[in-house]
């Protein structure tokens, strides 16, 4: 690739169309992007209109800040209150509303607390050197993708013995998400477009699981409009073709294989928990990390008592249905009204890889054609 308009080309686009359409036939087919940022490359580039009607695609559980339950933020509010505290995390995380009346990060900041937006755990690193004085503790998000660079930095932090920089570990796993979404009761999907990130590390090979247990195709694909047109494709050809296999569309960036280093590192510094709570698909055994024994002066959760309490969403948030696929953002009865990025209910509309915010911010247009088909 030299240009992104390599990627962008509308003859190609309307080709891929063609073939969508043919492969397609007369047959519906319910395709589940898992990642955020395939959500919002769908949205931003006008897929949908580029895609038969009988060709549905739905969202799934691969936005990491959406996940996070909002017992969890509730744990990082109530550590950030702990005398001599400063809590660090990535910019999406701090719109994210917690339990009923705990409110979000910003606005525990407005109560005095000392929550600080970093860039990287590094970042927050940095500012552990700067307040030796002070616990800095940073709440770590993300599937295996970031999952790296948070075990990299408590490794640096053990060799130059600095002890007040903690993590908060929600890091979760890829596999058992999927795993609980193809186990769910009256699972109706006929294939995945695998996400592009989390692969870069996991590398294609992670999800022949999908292919072998489940007998549905995957494509692993990249984030420009003309590799989810052609992803697409590949998912309706092995439909048409009666195979169910893994394949690479994204060859450029995704390893079969991964990558090692990345892999080593999250062994040598991370160890599943038995279970975690996810948001929209419950407890999930073995699906997230923690910080292993011999990193036990870096981990928030030996230092500190959280509560620790499944919290339910707002009543009117629908986010654990559009994570799961069993419903589109704009059928929420709050979507673009009471719940908009400005005034979020829900994560799905704080995080950039929100499904609600990819709608709202680009699929204003769509709504319209989405709710005729769907009422046709």
């Amino acid at each position: 690739m030299r240009f992104v308009d390599e990627y962008r080309s509308p003859a190609i686009a309307r080709g891929l169309a063609a073939e969508i359409a043919e492969l397609a036939g007369d047959r519906p087919h319910k395709i589940m992007e898992i990642c955020g940022g395939h959500t919002h490359a769908i949205y931003r580039h006008g897929i949908p209109d580029h895609l038969p009607d009988g060709v549905e695609l739905v969202h799934g559980p691969g936005c990491p800040v959406c996940v996070v339950p909002a017992g969890r933020i509730d744990d990082a509010i109530a550590l950030a209150f702990e005398p001599g505290v400063i809590l660090t995390t990535f910019g999406d995380l701090m719109r994210v509303p917690g339990g009923q009346g705990s409110g979000s990060f910003l606005d525990a900041n407005a109560r005095g607390a000392d929550i600080r937006m970093v860039y990287s755990p590094l970042d927050a690193l940095k500012v552990a050197r700067r307040n030796p004085d002070r616990r800095v503790v940073f709440a770590a998000i993300g599937f295996e993708t970031t999952a790296p660079a948070t075990a990299a930095t408590v490794q640096r932090a053990a060799r130059e013995g600095l002890d007040n920089f903690l993590v908060l570990s929600n890091h979760v796993l890829v596999e058992p998400a999927i795993r609980a979404i193809l186990d769910a009761p009256g699972q109706d999907l006929d294939g995945f477009l695998g996400p592009g990130h989390v692969s870069t590390v996991l590398g294609a090979q992670a999800y022949e699981f999908v292919a072998r247990e489940y007998g549905k195709p995957l494509v692993v694909s990249g984030f420009e409009p003309l590799d989810v047109l052609q992803a697409i494709a590949w998912v309706l050809r092995q439909r048409r073709e009666g195979r169910a296999e893994v394949t690479n569309q994204y060859t450029r960036v995704v390893p079969w294989e991964g990558n090692a280093a990345a892999q080593r590192i999250i062994e040598a510094t991370f160890t599943p928990r038995p279970t975690f709570e996810w948001r929209g698909l419950g407890e999930i055994p073995w699906s997230a990390l923690a910080l292993r024994e011999e990193y036990a002066a870096h981990d928030a959760e030996r230092h500190f008592a959280l509560p620790g309490k499944r919290v339910a969403d707002h009543r009117a948030c629908q986010c654990a249905e559009v994570l799961t696929g069993r419903l589109k953002p704009w059928q929420c009865a709050v979507f673009g009204t009471a719940c908009t990025p400005e005034s979020p209910l829900g994560t799905c509309m704080v995080s950039s890889e929100g499904a609600c915010a990819a709608y709202y911010h680009y699929g204003r247009l769509q709504l319209g054609r989405e709710r005729e088909v769907s009422q046709a």
